[in-house]
């Protein structure tokens, strides 16, 4: 299944890429490639993780405190958030369709 970032889940991913790799390099490399893997997870088992509000699942990085936050659409998974575990809790609900 496809995969695609809402353009706020994008920049706070690149922002928190940026943060790592600033704070020791290959750091932020590592924070990419593990978003990564579990996106391609998403897209192989979509409805394996679970359901925190609505249709909006929750799946945690297992080596940094962020949780990818998503939807299963139709024909794609959207992620909604990549948010900090312990930062601005539900913050991303704004983001929700109505």
């Amino acid at each position: 299944m496809n995969t695609e970032f809402q353009p706020e889940a994008d920049e706070e991913f690149r922002e928190a890429a940026r943060y790592y790799e600033s704070e020791a390099p290959g750091v932020g490399l590592a924070f990419v490639v593990e978003v990564h893997k579990v996106v391609a997870d998403l897209a192989e088992f979509p409805l394996k993780a679970q359901i925190v509000r609505g249709s909006i699942r929750k799946r945690v990085l297992p080596h940094f405190p962020y949780n990818i936050l998503y939807s299963v659409e139709p024909e794609k998974i959207v992620i909604v958030a990549v948010a900090h575990q312990r930062r601005r809790p539900n913050y991303w609900l704004s983001r929700l369709k109505k």
